[in-house]
């Protein structure tokens, strides 16, 4: 059945409809997906999207991909973008994302995802798409709209020496990281965006001096 499945379906992510297809041949296609959610050949992550699980092997979905799936539009950012792009040290478990909808949480069986919500104007700059492997691309800020993102999610703050404090003593950023960061799109970020990211980005010209 497992062989027979992934024929059928030939990616790790997948929703109702390419399921119920893949069992057409089933006088019940309803009843044989419960039994496959039973055994662990399928997870349901939520009402209509599913990956492989552990009782079908490989299981090669990705949990970047999911996020992208999950809720949209949105791409990923905040912590788990930082941690990705090693600006900071800590491993995020919560995949942290941006969306111009409503703000939504969700526990899954393969973890969990946050969305937060941002202004439509905000949403489009700085996105990018890189390859997780050599099979998923998925959606996910540069390193200048994830540091912009956090710090609009951040309280305000007034002057350079608070956000300095906040980022090298709460986040740890990493000073090497800040150095590298493409001064044209940190500068138009902190345009549009203002506030702490206007602040950071003096600071940031400062430390790159």
């Amino acid at each position: 059945m497992e062989l027979k499945l992934r024929h059928n379906i030939p990616i790790e992510e997948f929703d109702y409809v390419m399921l119920k297809s893949a069992l057409k041949n089933y006088k019940n296609p309803r009843v044989k997906i419960n039994d496959l959610l039973k055994r662990n050949e399928i997870v349901r992550v939520k009402k209509g999207l599913y990956v492989f699980g552990s009782n079908s092997t490989p299981s090669l979905y990705t949990k970047e991909t999911i996020a992208n799936l999950i809720y949209g539009p949105s791409y990923i950012s905040i912590e788990y973008a930082l941690s990705f792009y090693g600006i900071i040290p800590e491993r995020t478990e919560t995949i942290t994302n941006v969306t111009n909808k409503r703000n939504k949480m969700f526990k899954t069986p393969i973890g969990r995802f946050t969305y937060k919500y941002i202004n439509p104007k905000l949403y489009p700059f700085g996105i990018t798409q890189i390859e997780i492997d050599d099979f998923h691309r998925v959606l996910i800020a540069t390193k200048e709209k994830a540091i912009t993102d956090l710090l609009h999610f951040s309280k305000s703050m007034k002057e350079t020496k608070e956000l300095e404090l906040f980022i090298f003593d709460d986040m740890r950023f990493d000073e090497n990281q800040l150095k590298r960061l493409n001064k044209t799109r940190l500068k138009q970020l902190s345009r549009l965006y203002s506030g702490n990211a206007a602040l950071f980005y003096l600071l940031w010209e400062k430390i790159h001096e």
